[in-house]
């Protein structure tokens, strides 16, 4: 299929909005006209192999994302905000959610809620589509995307967010917490405990580079202590079904850990409730930590030690800062050194009978 001249743009013709590519700009350097892309776009089929590659390289190149508000809908932008998290269905990103739906709607925001499950390709598909609705914002879960999500949201001309996290190079606003210093935190009150084999246990969903961060905590106490780190990575998928797995091989080998760290309660709790099968006594022959306080955690018998994260008030934060940047509500909160806000919260540490 060739291209027409029909549908060509003018070169000089300037974008409208916020400077985000257009269709137009995707056109001109894919050398076609605007209908071929808006074509392609809808239906690739229509367009021929070769024009197709070049509306897509271009289309790469500009982080192009279609516009889905239409002419007179182009206001929609100032009352709908993005937001990915990991998981929509598990305990512990409810709270944010909530808390970050319930303070924006008190402005007149609506918020649109999409699950990466812990996959940069799915958190990146999700954000293009989001930017496609024009969004007054855009909330993401972690410092960790891929480089065609980092680029979407560099060029996307409106405030975006990191929540569950919190480094403080990064130029992006943030509203979370250090997640190495978590690892630390936990590691600390089990050395503090005397217990001196204590092994770490990864998320078995692949992607949590978050819980990677507490690890990097954990083997840094084990390092000062003259410690060994020990981590060990579950195969099976299913949390509970990892937990078992984890203190099954951690605790029947001529390596025996006296404590082990889960990267969640979801682990914790596998592992926990393997201990009775195994007549493994917790804590006295090992004991076991998580990380959410579940609402399940301190229900367990024994009840779970565990790190509360700060989700409400990261969904609040995340919020506040976003009314703050579209000038919905004036600034409040002690500024940083280099001029940013400070958006560091704390976890607690919530002692129970697991350890």
């Amino acid at each position: 299929m060739t291209d027409t001249a029909d549908d060509s743009v003018p070169a000089g013709r300037k974008r409208r909005g916020s400077g985000r590519a257009t269709i137009h700009d995707v056109a001109r350097l894919a050398g076609v006209g605007s209908i071929t892309v808006s074509r392609y776009l809808k239906h690739s089929s229509q367009v021929s192999s070769a024009l197709g590659e070049r509306i897509a390289h271009a289309v790469k190149a500009l982080n192009y994302v279609p516009n889905l508000v239409a002419g007179g809908l182009a206001s929609a932008r100032g009352r709908i905000v993005g937001m990915v998290v990991p998981n929509i269905s598990g305990p512990i990103f409810a709270p944010t959610i909530q808390a970050f739906n319930d303070t924006l709607n008190r402005h007149g925001f609506q918020v649109l809620l999409a699950s990466s499950y812990f996959s940069k390709e799915q958190e990146e598909n999700a954000v293009r589509a989001f930017l496609g609705w024009s969004p007054a914002a855009l909330v993401v879960t972690g410092r960790f995307h891929s480089k065609g999500t980092e680029a979407l949201l560099a060029a996307s001309g409106i405030p975006v967010v990191e929540t569950w996290d919190y480094a403080p190079r990064r130029k992006t606003i943030q509203a979370g917490y250090a997640n190495r210093e978590v690892g630390i935190q936990a590691a600390r009150y089990l050395v503090d405990k005397g217990y001196r084999r204590i092994a770490f246990v990864q998320n078995s969903v692949a992607g949590d580079f978050s819980a990677l961060d507490r690890r990097d905590g954990y083997a840094a106490v084990l390092a000062e202590h003259g410690l060994d780190a020990w981590t060990y990575a579950p195969a099976a998928p299913a949390p509970f079904d990892a937990g078992r797995e984890a203190l099954e091989t951690l605790t029947r080998g001529r390596r025996k850990a006296d404590a082990i760290i889960f990267a969640n309660d979801n682990l914790a709790a596998g592992a926990l409730l393997a201990s009775q099968r195994m007549g493994i006594d917790v804590p006295r022959q090992c004991a076991l930590m998580g990380f959410g306080d579940y609402p399940f955690s301190g229900l367990l018998l024994p009840s779970l030690t565990t790190i509360r994260p700060p989700a409400r008030a990261i969904g609040e934060l995340a919020a506040r800062r976003i009314l703050e940047a579209l000038g919905e509500i004036e600034p409040e909160g002690a500024f940083t050194g280099d001029g940013g806000r400070l958006n560091l919260l704390g976890c607690e540490l919530v002692e129970r009978e697991s350890a």
